[in-house]
């Protein structure tokens, strides 16, 4: 039976109801491999009000968490803009990573192990919550209902398009147990492609880990393919053995345990990026992360990091491009005007740099001549630019009126003062055959 076969199954399970339970909540037929895995993962057996479930616990050591408040409240700042209370005590935080009977979602998805993780005693504690059949998914949302009560800042990895909406689905359709809502949510997918999608390509979890988190104790060279997690699932409820379903609970807790220590990485970097990296794109990366929260002082400053770090080419015009206009915001033409001539310098159509430096002569040097020439190039630029296919036919639009209608204007304002030099050059030709002395200069 084909594993797309199996997820329309599950769906459809998603709606039937759970299936009987004994007196003492336990259900009463279980999948023959329940005990074998429990063994197998070292599990116990946990119950609330609505039954049985099964939870692994472990310790890992080589995992700090945050003890400064305020470089965290620094960093928590330049990545979330207003930072809740609760946010700046570690102790709050929880990390969340579950492992689904599929991988769009959806209202028939179960997510058959939730893993969550805290800092505790210099190191990361990782508890798994696994249903041993769908009739235990209500003691498992109980159990994670409890546990985010306790700590109430939810870490995720993409958790906020996919972890979190899926477990907000599964809960409305019990309709008898609330989730507790998170006082924060940090996402650490986002920073990560802002940060490092330019060096990687792939911001994979595992990439992160191989390129970024390269002092990290545990290695993947065995790990279960996240593509064949539900079908490990559903060979286990069928009766197959428990082996590959072993390994989604370390393929979990290693994705915990990399949630974490990038969760540190991304901190450290955010609250000192000078002393944390001399990368770069990574430098260019964050750079780009505050500018979008509105730190421009510091995004100014990483942005001439990055630039003397030695960036490649394109990411080099698009960091001068960027530091141009925060100087022009700051008032520091002098530099804003160094950085478009360096643009124009490199390539030919930096059509915003001609653009700005033309604004510049004009408004700010009062040298409208040269805004003049300048307007001119652009437009040139700008022609061979659209020839090329390198501008949409919008874009083009809109620069063209742009240019154009500066063009104008300029032409305008040169045309009086050319006329006056005509008129001048004129009468003095005509007083030089009379005037001996302007006779004599003309001569």
């Amino acid at each position: 039976m084909s594993s797309l076969l199996h997820q329309k199954l599950s769906r459809a399970a998603a709606l039937r109801p759970a299936i009987a339970v004994s007196s003492r909540g336990r259900p009463e037929e279980l999948p023959a491999a329940a005990e074998e895995l429990a063994r197998m993962v070292a599990a116990q057996p946990q119950r609330n009000t609505h039954g049985e479930y099964l939870v692994v616990r472990r310790w890992f050591d080589g995992h700090e968490s945050p003890q400064d408040r305020a470089p965290l409240a620094t960093s928590l700042g330049r990545l979330l803009g207003e930072v809740p209370k609760e946010a700046l005590d570690p102790d709050q935080w929880l990390f969340l990573d579950t492992e689904t009977t599929g991988l769009a979602g959806g209202s028939g998805t179960y997510a058959f192990l939730v893993g969550l993780a805290w800092w505790d005693a210099g190191g990361l504690e990782v508890e798994q919550l696994f249903l041993r059949d769908y009739s235990e998914e209500h003691a498992v949302l109980e159990a994670l209902a409890a546990r985010m009560a306790e700590r109430r800042v939810l870490v995720t990895f993409n958790g906020r398009s996919f972890d979190w909406p899926l477990l907000e689905t599964r809960y409305r359709m019990t309709r008898r147990i609330s989730p507790a809502s998170p006082a924060a949510h940090l996402d650490l997918l986002h920073p990560a492609r802002q940060l490092w999608r330019l060096k990687l390509g792939s911001v994979r979890l595992m990439e992160l880990e191989r390129h970024v988190l390269g002092a990290i104790d545990w290695h993947r060279e065995e790990d279960i393919p996240g593509a064949m997690i539900p079908q490990a699932y559903f060979s286990y409820l069928r009766g197959g053995g428990p082996q590959a379903l072993s390994k989604v609970f370390r393929h979990n807790q290693m994705d915990l345990r990399g949630l974490a220590a990038l969760a540190a990485r991304v901190l450290r970097l955010v609250a000192d990026p000078a002393g944390a990296s001399s990368d770069a794109l990574e430098l260019y990366g964050l750079s780009r992360l505050v500018q979008r929260r509105g730190s421009g002082e510091l995004a100014r400053r990483l942005y001439e990091l990055a630039l003397g770090a030695g960036l490649p080419e394109e990411a080099d015009r698009a960091a001068r491009r960027e530091l141009a206009r925060l100087a022009k915001r700051e008032q520091d033409f002098g530099r804003a005007t160094e950085l478009w001539e360096d643009i124009l310098g490199e390539t030919r159509d930096g059509l915003d740099a001609y653009e700005q430096l033309a604004m510049y002569y004009e408004r700010r040097a009062r040298a409208p001549e040269h805004a003049l020439e300048l307007t001119r190039q652009a437009l040139d630029a700008l022609r061979a630019a659209w020839q090329r296919g390198n501008l949409p036919p919008a874009a083009y639009r809109r620069l063209r009126s742009r240019l154009s209608r500066r063009l104008e204007r300029l032409e305008r304002r040169a045309a009086p003062a050319q006329g006056s030099n005509l008129f001048a050059s004129a009468r003095e030709r005509r007083a030089s055959k009379t005037h001996p002395v302007l006779r004599a200069r003309s001569g």
